[in-house]
């Protein structure tokens, strides 16, 4: 199974993170998984990509030609593809991946594992999405996200579309053994349109 992580490009956040990152590479080459990441040698994504490389994962790197060319793409991915822009490395890691799994990150970890979540949503893909939630990083998006529920801006059994993790352990457990949900449509009973 290729199990894609969206994590941290920072070199700069808590040595707990970096514990973190290794310890999921780890549990995905020791599982026997393949690693899908954005191909940097910086932050947790170097972290965990090296982790698995190490534990016996075949890894793919994917890195946007933009990144590449300040000389911050991997020479140790087994596979490294560059892509010409953010947009198509996207939709490559969620092509090449049969899992998703969020540790913490910036705006482009946010992006990343939000646009899978909204496509499940939608029911273009049924595939498992996993937060790592680490030293509880994510706590105030899942409160904004009980928000949305609460308001009605989203429906409440969305939460079936992801998985709160607190560690590699359970995430890797959660993905072996998931089983789809059939959503409901994503819209709630709206009146029609005015006929005035």
């Amino acid at each position: 199974m290729n199990i894609c992580v969206f994590c941290s490009s920072s070199n700069a956040i808590p040595e707990l993170y970096f514990e973190a990152a290794r310890e999921l590479g780890q549990a995905i080459g020791e599982s026997s998984h393949a690693i899908v990441y954005g191909g940097a040698t910086v932050g947790l994504m170097n972290t965990v990509a090296e982790a698995a490389r190490k534990a016996g994962a075949h890894s793919i790197g994917i890195i946007p030609e933009a990144i590449h060319n300040k000389r911050l793409s991997s020479p140790r991915d087994h596979e490294q593809i560059i892509t010409p822009n953010m947009r198509d490395r996207k939709y490559l890691m969620r092509k090449r991946s049969d899992a998703f799994i969020a540790l913490p990150g910036g705006f482009g970890t946010l992006e990343e594992i939000l646009e899978v979540i909204t496509l499940k949503q939608l029911q273009y893909h049924q595939k498992p999405i996993v937060f790592i939630n680490t030293n509880g990083f994510f706590n105030s998006l899942f409160e904004q996200f009980e928000k949305a529920y609460l308001e009605s801006f989203s429906k409440e059994d969305y939460k079936s579309t992801y998985f709160i993790a607190a560690n590699s352990a359970e995430a890797i457990h959660y993905i072996q053994n998931y089983k789809h949900i059939e959503l409901t449509t994503k819209w709630f009973d709206v009146p029609g349109p005015s006929r005035i």
